[in-house]
């Protein structure tokens, strides 16, 4: 992880779009207030053909099947199986929609506070390969992420979405530890 003063060295007040992955987990805001305090984004001037640098705040919801680790199962004896359950999943979205909301919120609150341009964003998907999908179409100029600090075995059955980045995106990545990481199985 390059330390605050390497990358205002390498990007001085160049920055354009640098994306913040947000999820509910207070890692992930740590994250947030670390790219508002320290990260300087590029100023529109008048002889400028860029636009001004903005925040982007992006949560990555699961889909429906995969929030809830459950199906409801197939008909048995030979019936369809592929079949939805409608109330089911609308409710999951209802759900999820809901914890989002409050997220974003939450995420908006604590920009409020430091006047940046900021913008948010909402996609569907694994959040490792849709981040990196996000960071390559916006052309991001940098992506800042919060770390976990699973343990070795959470790690196993959960993977790194910030370890997946820092390999795949096609931009710098600055993983920002929270303050009271232990290590946990």
């Amino acid at each position: 992880m390059a330390k605050v003063n390497e990358l205002v060295k390498i990007m001085p007040e160049s920055l354009g779009c640098v994306i913040v992955a947000v999820d509910g987990n207070e890692g992930s805001m740590d994250a947030l207030r670390w790219a508002l305090d320290n990260l300087k984004l590029r100023s529109s001037t008048p002889d400028s053909t860029l636009s001004p640098g903005y925040f982007l705040i992006l949560h990555v919801q699961s889909p429906p099947s995969i929030a809830t680790g459950i199906n409801p199962g197939a008909i048995p004896f030979g019936g369809p199986s592929d079949i939805e359950v409608p109330a089911f999943t609308a409710a999951i979205e209802a759900h999820q929609k809901r914890i989002t909301e409050a997220i974003l919120n939450y995420a908006m609150q604590i920009c409020s506070e430091k006047k940046a341009n900021v913008k948010t964003q909402v996609v569907i998907g694994d959040p490792k390969e849709k981040i990196c999908e996000v960071v390559e179409n916006l052309h991001a100029d940098l992506l800042v992420m919060g770390s976990r600090a699973f343990g070795p075995i959470k790690r196993m059955f959960f993977g790194s979405v910030s370890n997946y980045c820092t390999k795949h995106a096609q931009c710098p990545v600055n993983i920002v530890k929270s303050k009271d990481t232990s290590s946990q199985a």
